[in-house]
């Protein structure tokens, strides 16, 4: 832990522990101090997943709560909100499988997994090359590693790999217009010669870095080695192309970032000795605040008062992985 902590111009573990969030200072004592925080299922009855359960549907979803565009169904909008509510309740509140409102949310998504292994929707009949492996992320998190839909999962993800190693959005690698595809009877199939997207690859390789088994195939080393070469650098293709997207934030994590990818590139082996880690860890120790925490340009808070400190939780907890 000395390793990490040393680098850092001020330190960050006063403000964190310091917090009245009950949450944010078990994940704090357990992961960067490595001491026994307590039952984690004590957390699951405060009053933030206590609220969000009451909300969940009977078929394990969440409702969205904004405008349905017109070429984009109820459905999928439906995933993307049960998305984004089972990343707080698994990465926020550490929420597994034991929990009867996980499993529900769980057997939603794997009822939209095609026979291909993408869980599909949220792009219509598209390939999701993004939310498909973010989904298996959380769910891995939340206990379902060993689930044969999750192996079947990847299997689809590593039969639609670009040849560079990484993956791209096959809508993108055809050069399609979203709204003319995306109600298609069949999704477009990759053009593997075209390069890959970093902003999908990195959201691919959060799926292989949570999971114990896949994070160790060389694949996953392969897809690391090209998301660490294009860290800072703008995208290959039209979404969030502009290398200014890499110090948005969020967390839990949405898109690729730059906390995002290191957090994936420590899980598979990458280290600090790597010029191109260190110079990202660089950054962050830039911009670090005299009060210790990071105050970063957050891309989505949530409504959360305490997301800074997240983000902060989240950053040390990078830092000790790549310095591990």
């Amino acid at each position: 832990m000395q390793d990490w902590l040393s680098q850092l111009h001020h330190d960050p573990l006063r403000p964190l522990l310091s917090s009245q969030n009950k949450a944010l200072r078990y994940f704090v004592k357990r992961d960067l101090l490595n001491e026994a925080s307590g039952d984690i299922t004590e957390l699951w009855h405060l009053t933030m997943p206590e609220g969000l359960f009451r909300k969940q549907q009977e078929d394990g979803s969440w409702k969205y709560p904004g405008k349905v565009h017109d070429h984009r169904s109820t459905e999928d909008y439906a995933q993307l909100e049960t998305f984004r509510n089972l990343g707080i309740l698994v990465e926020k509140y550490g929420l597994t499988r034991e929990h009867e409102g996980i499993e529900s949310a769980a057997e939603f998504f794997f009822s939209k997994q095609s026979d291909e292994g993408d869980i599909r929707g949220i792009y219509g009949n598209q390939y999701a090359h993004t939310y498909s492996p973010a989904i298996m992320e959380l769910l891995i998190k939340a206990g379902y590693d060993e689930d044969y839909r999750i192996d079947k999962g990847f299997q689809w993800l590593l039969a639609t790999r670009q040849d560079d190693g990484g993956w791209a959005a096959p809508l993108r690698t055809h050069g399609a217009r979203y709204k003319e595809v995306v109600n298609a009877p069949e999704p477009l199939q990759p053009i593997p010669e075209k390069p890959s997207s970093h902003m999908v690859t990195g959201m691919v390789l959060r799926a292989f870095a949570a999971h114990d088994k896949y994070r160790r195939r060389p694949e996953a080393h392969t897809a690391g080695n090209l998301l660490a070469g294009r860290l800072f650098k703008p995208d290959k293709y039209a979404d969030r192309r502009a290398s200014e997207y890499w110090t948005k934030f969020s967390f839990p994590f949405w898109f690729t970032d730059l906390l995002s990818a290191l957090d994936s590139l420590s899980k598979t082996s990458f280290r600090d000795n790597d010029p191109r880690i260190h110079k990202a860890m660089e950054w962050f120790f830039d911009q670090q605040t005299t009060e210790g925490i990071w105050n970063l340009n957050l891309l989505r808070s949530g409504g959360d008062p305490d997301q800074e400190l997240w983000i902060s939780y989240a950053v040390c907890r990078v830092m000790k992985q790549c310095s591990t």
